[in-house]
């Protein structure tokens, strides 16, 4: 446990600058905007409730952006895993340390996928807050933004938070097969891994068409997709209560009760033969990655 404690350490030292920056940049930069910026809206300041919708807004708006933008970003690195250490040829270091090789996939794999969204989402979501106090002084006054229902607010925050730090580990077991095979085309194939892997799917996906019946397949990856965003957010969406101004209060007292609701809807979908056969998909994958990696340097020439 301290091995892997320390590997995920090690992600931290090498990418904490780009981590920060793409944390605090967008934030200053809203900041920046609405302290000094024109702000132009179509609803009118005055009316009951504004307040409150421009605050859900900007914490809403918060959270997402610093989770998509963290989120693709670690896509982006992890991509590159397998040869990562190979261009200074610090690889024969890092075989030589008391590791296993599965650990030293899986530290990374973790640290990048779970925990940096996650602490994304979270930082977001503090950002959201210093966007909704300068946001709403600006429109309403500072007795405007200290007199909203903060503990309904705190609430649904907290809710969708852990709401989506729920269902982020079964959306990452629901894309795991296209996020290893693009790792492990890029271990064998370099910078070709990527369209090679592209072209393989799209020929065999033609291949499969042909046995299995026209649009099999783009239905097999759009049920992966759907259900991947579904795990995340928004599972059941007849659940959710229309927002607007007369019910946003009682809309966002009832968040609790249907993030939990609708965590149960994106559990139930993982009883089905296809995320079985992700995960056994993604299994195999990784022990291909392993055994890649068991090679040492002389498996990435």
């Amino acid at each position: 446990m301290n091995t892997f404690t320390t590997l995920i350490r090690r992600e931290w030292m090498q990418h904490r600058f780009g981590w920060s920056l793409l944390a605090l940049v967008p934030l200053a930069l809203a900041l920046l905007g609405l302290s000094f910026g024109q702000v132009q809206l179509d609803s009118d300041p005055s009316e009951p409730h504004f307040a409150l919708m421009a605050a859900v807004a900007a914490l809403a708006g918060g959270a997402i952006a610093s989770f998509v933008i963290l989120s693709m970003t670690s896509l982006f690195l992890i991509s590159g895993l397998a040869r990562r250490d190979h261009g200074d040829r610090s690889v024969e270091f890092w075989l030589s340390l008391p590791t296993s090789h599965s650990a030293s996939l899986g530290a990374p794999l973790l640290t990048h996928l779970l925990l940096v969204p996650a602490a994304a989402l979270l930082l977001g979501l503090f950002g959201g807050w210093l966007v909704s106090a300068v946001l709403v002084t600006r429109l309403s006054g500072f007795g405007a933004w200290l007199s909203l229902p903060w503990g309904s607010l705190a609430a649904a925050g907290l809710a969708l938070v852990l709401r989506i730090l729920a269902g982020l580990p079964l959306a990452l077991l629901w894309v795991a097969p296209l996020v290893l095979g693009v790792v492990l085309a890029n271990a064998y194939l370099k910078r070709w891994g990527l369209p090679v892997l592209v072209l393989a799917l799209s020929l065999g996906g033609l291949l499969l068409d042909r046995w299995l019946g026209q649009g099999a397949v783009s239905q097999t990856f759009g049920d992966i997709f759907r259900n991947a965003g579904h795990s995340l957010f928004v599972a059941n969406p007849q659940g959710m209560q229309s927002g607007n101004a007369e019910n946003a209060l009682e809309a966002l007292r009832g968040v609790p009760a249907w993030a939990l609701a609708d965590f149960a809807v994106a559990m139930k979908a993982l009883a089905s033969p296809l995320f079985a056969g992700c995960v056994v998909v993604a299994a195999g994958l990784f022990a291909l990655l392993v055994n890649w990696r068991r090679g040492g340097a002389s498996a990435a020439p």
